[in-house]
């Protein structure tokens, strides 16, 4: 099986990725790290984020044995992901990778912007997560403090917004739902109750019923 989770920015879709895979006993792959490996490589390199060439080179040297350093999660590094993530090559070749961890066995869960649409669009389920921008903006805030960064909220949400815009209004693969995808809000949820909504619908689609 197949779970497929696209969503804005700081909507949770990552931890919610996180839950399912464990849940399920299913391997997980948070695609946003790849790109911000990607934008991490290009500034440890001294290139410019929008240097084609570089960045197409840096996603087809990607270590995933890197993708657990700490600070691939800062604003700074997911600030130059969305710009990386903007350009074609590296979205062409980073494609491949992603679809051949989506389909090795027993089942894989993706969280990012195109997995329903682009990289996975046959997904057995495909979720799409939202929440109120400033709701996002107060939770990045609050996990950036937690790692001992200093971040201001206003900050944050004028950054979300922006990329909001870029991931929505970008020529290749913009963020949106999947005519099928299920629409899931955690503006108002905690983490054990977007994960307790997310596996109701994972269950209800496992078990054939009707979309209500």
């Amino acid at each position: 099986m197949i779970i497929a989770i696209d969503g804005p920015a700081a909507s949770g879709k990552g931890t919610l990725g996180k839950r399912l895979a464990h849940h399920y006993g299913y391997r997980h792959l948070d695609t946003g790290v790849i790109y911000r490996a990607v934008a991490y490589a290009l500034m440890q390199s001294g290139h410019d984020l929008r240097d084609e060439a570089a960045a197409v080179a840096a996603a087809l040297e990607l270590d995933p044995e890197k993708f657990g350093n700490p600070v691939l999660k800062t604003q700074t590094v997911g600030e130059g992901a969305s710009i990386v993530s903007a350009i074609p090559g590296v979205r062409e070749a980073l494609v491949n990778f992603q679809r051949q961890f989506a389909a090795d066995p027993p089942g894989a869960v993706l969280d990012g912007r195109d997995i329903g649409t682009v990289i996975c669009p046959d997904a057995d389920v495909k979720i799409f997560v939202v929440a109120d921008p400033k709701v996002r903006a107060h939770r990045r805030t609050m996990e950036a403090r937690a790692r001992g960064e200093e971040a201001d909220e206003a900050a944050v949400l004028a950054d979300i917004i922006q990329r909001d815009e870029r991931d929505k209004n970008r020529p290749i693969a913009p963020l949106k739902p999947a005519p099928d995808a299920y629409l899931l809000d955690n503006s108002q949820l905690d983490i054990e109750g977007g994960v307790r909504a997310a596996i109701d619908i994972i269950e209800a689609v496992r078990a054939g019923r009707p979309r209500g």
